[in-house]
């Protein structure tokens, strides 16, 4: 019995330690709004990304990522992190449904929201450490040591949330060394280059196993300044240089790691504001009262280049029919600039949400206003930068970047759907995630 026990023993002590050597670090970047011919074609645009270039020759690389429906930060980056659509993940916007504004701009700031297992939880039950610095949909993620990301006001306040909200005692532990860690909502480059800095402490200090970035500064001056611009471009290559500051820093603790780089969606130029709330409002569809939703029967609801239509009641026929004529309607008119209208069920084939009836896919060039009383048609756009838009459009595609001791070097993957992202890291880390819609992009052999 005792040869037998010691036999068995030493079987699982063989495939612990099998376990362990494929486990492979992983750690993964993402770069808001990067869209790939800003690194495959960075010397005919005047860019200089070196950092992010090194990919190039030294890994593997999509020619581009056909994105998820809604083609916006956290519905993508969920899909990154899982490997399914938002139709399965339940991330479905980045605000949450809230036709009366009770949530106060909510976002899907809770993990808890996430249907299905995530790449954090495959490496936790793979044994395997983790950490984050402000991914989106973090907060209450099985994280050894998280920074979420979340902010409410903007003020100081913000700060003791995400105090609270972290792992605890980390933020104060790192804070010690670095200083203050950045407000939630502090989405520029100075914001990027302060979790930067955590970012590269906690590799050194506890060398997770799998750990995820999230840099914003990009997307928050494409929407204000728009793509192409100088300054979008001097954030780019200000970004490339923290990306090459993370890099050395994975590959000192982890010689034998990847790293990989990705982004969320394209971005495109954007001119007009369309209040698509001002129809189902002249309707009866939605009731407003001093500027705000008293009742409501269908409701759009915002999703930059496009918009989601939810009914209150998918069961009342009639609200159902007059929806489907007045948009019908509205797709004759010029003043909507509507490319195309998905009904529910090509919406869900899509992976949308299954909560809308219909999709709203806008024009290039125009957004969904914010406000109910955006002026029809508008004197210019909110932002001079959007996404949102239809994923199939070239202006949309996203990036993924990866090298490591067991990625091929000068590897050109081609087209690649993003809910390949999540289960070719897996296979990186030696685990796997079953119900990922995507398939791993890498040789399985080591």
């Amino acid at each position: 019995m005792r040869r037998l026990l010691f036999a068995l023993s030493l079987g699982v002590l063989a495939t612990v330690t099998a376990q362990q050597v494929a486990a492979e670090p992983v750690l993964l970047i993402s770069i808001d709004g990067l869209r790939p011919a800003d690194v495959l074609q960075a010397e005919q645009r005047g860019l200089h990304l070196p950092n992010l270039q090194a990919f190039l020759q030294r890994g593997a690389y999509a020619s581009n990522v056909r994105g998820v429906l809604p083609t916006l930060t956290y519905p993508s980056h969920t899909t990154l992190i899982t490997g399914v659509s938002p139709g399965v993940h339940g991330i479905f916007a980045n605000l949450t449904f809230d036709p009366y504004g009770k949530n106060q701009q909510g976002w899907y700031w809770y993990a808890s929201d996430i249907r299905v297992p995530t790449l954090w939880d495959a490496a936790h039950n793979a044994g395997l450490s983790t950490a984050n610095v402000h991914w989106p949909v973090s907060v209450g993620a099985h994280i050894d040591w998280n920074l979420p990301q979340v902010w409410r006001t903007g003020t100081d306040d913000d700060r003791k949330l995400l105090a609270a909200l972290a792992t605890p005692g980390l933020l104060p532990s790192l804070e010690k060394d670095l200083g203050p860690y950045a407000n939630g909502i502090d989405e520029d480059l100075a914001g990027d280059q302060n979790r930067t800095r955590f970012a590269i402490k906690l590799l050194e200090t506890r060398k997770p196993a799998f750990m995820t970035v999230y840099l914003t500064a990009l997307d928050t001056q494409q929407h204000a300044s728009g793509p192409d611009t100088p300054a979008s471009r001097d954030v780019l290559e200000h970004i490339d240089q923290l990306i090459g500051q993370l890099v050395a820093t994975a590959q000192h603790v982890h010689p034998d790691g990847a790293i990989a780089v990705v982004s969320d969606h394209g971005f495109a130029p954007v001119q007009h504001d369309v209040n698509l709330y001002l129809p189902f409002i002249k309707a009866g569809l939605i009731t407003v009262k001093d500027g705000k939703v008293t009742d409501w029967q269908a409701m759009p609801w915002n999703d930059g280049g496009s918009a989601a239509i939810v009914l209150r009641d998918s069961a009342n026929v009639a609200v159902k029919n007059q929806v489907a004529a007045l948009l019908a309607q509205l797709q004759t008119d010029p003043l909507f600039a509507i490319d195309h209208v998905l009904d529910h069920a090509q919406l869900v084939a899509q992976g949308g949400t299954p909560k809308a009836e219909w999709f709203v896919q806008f024009k290039l060039g125009y957004e969904m206003a914010l406000t109910l009383d955006t002026p029809l048609p508008s004197q210019g756009s909110h932002y001079l930068g959007m996404h949102g838009y239809d994923p199939a459009l070239p202006q949309m595609r996203s990036t993924f970047l990866v090298m490591g001791a067991h990625v091929p070097a000068a590897r050109n993957l081609g087209e690649v759907d993003m809910r390949d992202i999540a289960p070719t890291l897996a296979a990186l880390l030696g685990t796997s995630l079953p119900q990922a819609q995507g398939k791993p992009l890498l040789p399985a052999s080591r």
